[in-house]
């Protein structure tokens, strides 16, 4: 007797003796498969007196292995006709593609081979160094990116993981070698600490199948430790100006440490957060600040899960002259929802279009198993994307003016980078 669908994604799921994870979902809408490959491997497992180490395996670990060169490596992608990506952040190194589902095991067995067993080659190395620094020059010229590291190192401080860099410093990309690059992948990239997705048109036994039969002889290893401190609490606010008079616009990042993905208030944070500079064309923020006001280029906020207290970062890129107005109007609308909370009408149409997004966050099979990673990686369960819509639908709007109550500008940590000088200066001021 055939019982009735499970519902949602439903992946099978195995755990390998030596602690490697596979995770595997039909899909037959084109005959592909996705797959994503994530160690925890990122920022946070760098030794201290090593920042910048993630990011350089990262640049670095597809550059040939102990059986095939990167000249070898490219061409069986190329041939394949596939885009290999290799991305870090603060707690994951990723590789991931998608291809035909004729190659998957052909690919699932270079994808293997690069985390496996990368030989750093020394050529390959200097290459690589040279442009990470090319691009920590280019950072530095950045407003952006100067104004967001700022803010996140004085709200975390500069030696915490979230707080520092992620591709280091030049003067530490400079002292980073082959040695250290094999050393950190001996100790972070283990089978403990990896798990593979495969979502496509590919009978998901079978899928666990190819997979394990890759994976189950790597000698176990439990994953890398982190231990994370929390981040300092703030008594009050503080601004960091990084002067660029050079530069035509001025970037604004302004935060606060929020809640983990683990805290129960995290839904209620993600709608309020939606509320204030995402819902629509930017939420309240984009609708005061560029739509009515017409002061910036750009406004949003941005909240993502972590592990620690996450940041709540709003981000906004003006004309000099306009960025105390500009302060002063995240100010007000922080300070609002924080005294009134969302209305209702904001409330129910923030929480629908969550709830209604979640077929977009499913609509390829590349998202699919983003999605089933990030689920993995937090520990939200299998059945996480059945059981989402309820826990927002639960969130109440009290809830809601609850998170937001606990933003107090006041206590900001403010930081701004471009043509301005602090007090209302800007490159043509007084």
């Amino acid at each position: 007797m055939t019982g009735a669908p499970a519902p949602g994604l439903a992946p099978a799921r195995r755990v390998l003796a030596n602690g490697a994870a596979i995770l595997a979902r039909q899909t037959t809408a084109t005959p592909a498969v996705a797959i994503n490959l994530t160690i925890r491997a990122g920022v946070v497992y760098e030794p201290e007196t090593q920042p910048g180490l993630a990011h350089f395996l990262s640049r670095t670990i597809d550059r040939g292995t102990e059986r095939r060169t990167a000249d070898e490596l490219a061409e069986a992608l190329d041939g394949a006709g596939v885009s290999l990506g290799v991305s870090v952040n603060r707690h994951t190194l990723t590789l991931a593609c998608t291809c035909l589902t004729e190659d998957v095991a052909r690919l699932l067995d270079l994808i293997v081979d690069v985390v496996r067993r990368p030989v750093f080659p020394e050529a390959e190395v200097a290459r690589r160094r040279q442009e990470i620094v090319t691009s920590l020059r280019q950072d530095q010229d950045n407003p952006a990116v100067r104004a967001v590291e700022a803010m996140l190192a004085s709200l975390y401080g500069d030696a915490h993981p979230y707080g520092r860099p992620s591709k280091g410093r030049i003067d530490d990309v400079a002292r980073l070698d082959r040695q250290a690059l094999s050393a950190f992948h001996r100790h972070a990239m283990t089978p403990g600490g990896l798990t593979l997705v495969l979502v496509g048109d590919l009978e998901a036994e079978r899928a666990l199948d190819l997979a394990a039969a890759l994976l189950e002889d790597w000698p176990s290893a439990p994953a890398a430790e982190a231990r994370l401190a929390p981040p300092p609490p703030v008594a009050e606010r503080c601004t960091i100006v990084t002067p660029m008079m050079n530069k035509s616009q001025t970037d604004i990042a302004y935060g606060f440490a929020t809640v983990a993905r683990a805290d129960p208030a995290y839904n209620a944070f993600w709608i309020m957060n939606t509320v204030l500079g995402q819902y629509g064309l930017g939420g309240r923020l984009g609708d005061n600040i560029r739509e009515r006001q017409g002061m910036a280029y750009y406004v949003y906020s941005a909240f993502d899960p972590a592990v620690v207290a996450a940041p709540l970062l709003v981000r906004a890129g003006v004309d000099s002259a306009n960025v105390d107005r500009t302060l002063a109007a995240i100010d007000a609308e922080i300070a609002a929802l924080a005294r009134d909370g969302a209305t209702v009408e904001e409330f129910e149409d923030t929480r629908r279009f969550l709830v209604a997004s979640m077929p977009r966050l499913l609509e390829t099979n590349a998202s699919i198993a983003d999605f089933l990673q990030t689920s993995e990686f937090f520990g939200l369960g299998l059945d996480y994307d059945v059981r989402m819509p309820d826990e927002l639908q639960a969130v109440t709007r009290e809830e809601v003016h609850a998170a937001a109550a606990r933003l107090d500008p006041a206590r900001a940590t403010v930081a701004v980078a471009g043509p301005y000088a602090g007090n209302g200066r800007g490159a043509g001021g007084a």
